[in-house]
């Protein structure tokens, strides 16, 4: 152990003896360390605030449906609360219908974009209420002519989000509907996956029914539904189980009558995506790694040779070529070890400092770089191997040279 100690000593010194230029040989294993610590801590930064956003959109949430075109295949409302009652790990399930028109208020006139849902729409919003409530199971059997409204599409109509309560004429299909409002939801944090245009139509949500109530239509056929899971739960199990339930129901099993998506399969799919990329990337950027480690080897050679006299006196002295060669490791280890610990604390910083100027640039894209402790390990570590691997070459080179031939060569 002590002999390790001042092995260690004399590298430290050698080390300080030469600072410019050991300090050039650490910087090949600097840029490594550091563009590998920053591409990935913004790689996992920019998954982590996709993930987050996306989840925010429709995390567990699948969409069923069919393309059979005769309707005899339909999703019926037996069907949606055998859904509930047989399949275990569902929240909600939920359905919808969009229909176009016209408002008019002291504000001038709108385009509407209405959209019937069940009363589970409440599980599925990616809005909080913000004021009021949303419709209930009562007024959605019962077709009543309340209606929840965005935000900003308050402001936009009557200028203030003290809006419960008031009557909304709404025209669609040329025939008007008096809309209770009854919620106004919160309006959307600005992310990457939200936008608005200008002129964009006013949306209001009111119970699906009362396009059955007004217009007579019979609302028990769907081609396509929504299941909402419950957290944790493993959607692929609950579709392969509501697929299976629908196609023993409809009498059509094996026909591949029902298709399905999944958003949580998405989700893997938009990880898997942003990983490889990011490892690619992080794989190229290790190549200077090598290009640092090959500089490491060369002013080892150099200092090999510097110190031939040396290396010869030692061994006439007795040194073991083991003794010679730890030496000679040591240095390079330590030169490749504290190039690494600089590289982590400039990739860490210079992390933080692109999704600063990222942010500055569009708010919109906004996002903190997440540095992984496995990375810095492993990079850490990375660093050492290469220092050693690459010091082995001049080590044994000095360890193996004759101490007849060191002493002459000088």
């Amino acid at each position: 152990m002590s002999q390790i100690y001042e092995y260690l000593k004399m590298a430290v010194s050698n080390i300080k003896a030469n600072k410019m230029r050991s300090f050039l040989t650490m910087l090949g294993i600097i840029i490594g360390i550091s563009s590998v610590i920053l591409i990935m801590s913004l790689g996992n930064g920019a998954k982590n605030v996709i993930t987050e956003q996306m989840a925010g959109i429709a995390a567990g949430q699948i969409a069923l449906y069919t393309y059979d075109s005769t309707g005899s295949y339909y999703i019926t409302n037996d069907d949606m609360e055998a859904i509930k009652e047989e399949v275990d790990g569902i929240k909600a399930v939920n359905t919808y219908m969009y229909c176009d028109g016209t408002t008019t208020t002291q504000k001038g006139e709108f385009q509407v974009q209405g959209s019937g849902q069940m009363a589970s729409y409440q599980y599925f919003s990616t809005s909080k209420i913000l004021k009021g409530r949303y419709f209930n199971e009562s007024e959605y059997l019962s077709g009543q002519q309340v209606c929840v409204i965005g935000e900003n599409d308050a402001v936009r109509l009557f200028g203030s989000t003290d809006v419960i309560g008031m009557s909304l004429d709404v025209t669609f299909w040329d025939v008007e509907l008096t809309l209770t409002i009854i919620g106004v939801e919160q309006a959307e944090q600005q992310s990457m996956f939200t936008f608005t245009y200008e002129n964009s139509p006013v949306y209001l949500y009111f119970p699906i029914t009362v396009l059955e109530q007004v217009y007579g239509m019979v609302m028990d056929d769907y081609y396509q539904i929504y299941l909402l899971a419950e957290d944790g739960a493993d959607t692929a199990a609950i579709t392969s189980q509501v697929v299976s339930l629908l196609e023993r129901r409809h009498q059509c099993y094996g026909e591949d009558i029902y298709q399905y998506e999944s958003f949580n399969d998405y989700m893997s799919i938009v990880n898997t995506v942003i990983n490889v990329v990011t490892m690619l990337i992080s794989l190229v950027a290790a190549i200077s790694l090598i290009v640092g480690g090959i500089g490491v080897m060369n002013i080892m050679l150099v200092s090999v040779t510097e110190r031939t006299r040396e290396i010869g006196i030692r061994k006439a002295l007795g040194a073991k070529t083991r003794s010679i060669m730890l030496q000679f490791l040591s240095e390079s280890a330590i030169i490749t070890m504290i190039g690494g610990l600089i590289g982590i604390l400039a990739g860490v910083a210079g992390a933080f400092l692109v999704a600063k100027i990222v942010a500055m640039v569009n708010p919109m894209l906004a996002f903190t770089p997440s540095v992984s402790i496995s990375t810095v390990l492993l990079t850490t570590l990375f660093s050492s191997v290469i220092g050693l691997f690459f010091g082995i070459y001049p080590a044994k080179k000095a360890a193996k040279m004759s101490p007849i031939e060191a002493l002459r060569r000088n």
